[in-house]
């Protein structure tokens, strides 16, 4: 066997650059510092949920994408782990559009209290 090929064999598992761990650490601690902004400022109602959220999604996709290895993952690992959890939010997405019909039955048939 030649040296290269002796080389790239005894190198085991991907090694990234330090520096995109310390970027990714900072941009979590700043995704972090703006969540708190949020309750700082005392932003109330949807926009508070919606910014909370946001960030909250935000920082878990970097989580996953970078200390998890999934932007170096095959396509098709990526759509097993992250694609039932997207499911779910479009499901509860169905369940919320259709709360307001629920409770208007409700209402109709059972009748409010006169």
């Amino acid at each position: 066997m030649s040296e290269t090929t002796t080389r790239i064999h005894t190198q085991s598992g991907q090694h990234h650059p330090v520096r995109l761990y310390l970027v990714v650490w900072g941009l979590l601690f700043v995704l972090s510092a703006f969540s708190y902004l949020v309750d700082y400022l005392q932003i109330q109602g949807y926009p508070r949920w919606s910014l909370i959220l946001l960030f909250m999604m935000l920082k878990a996709g970097l989580i996953v994408a970078i200390f998890m290895h999934m932007a170096w993952e095959r396509l098709a690992l990526v759509y097993a782990i992250l694609l039932p959890p997207l499911l779910v939010l479009v499901f509860v997405a169905l369940m919320v559009s259709e709360s307001n019909y629920t409770i208007f039955t409700r209402h109709a048939f059972f009748g409010a209290a006169q």
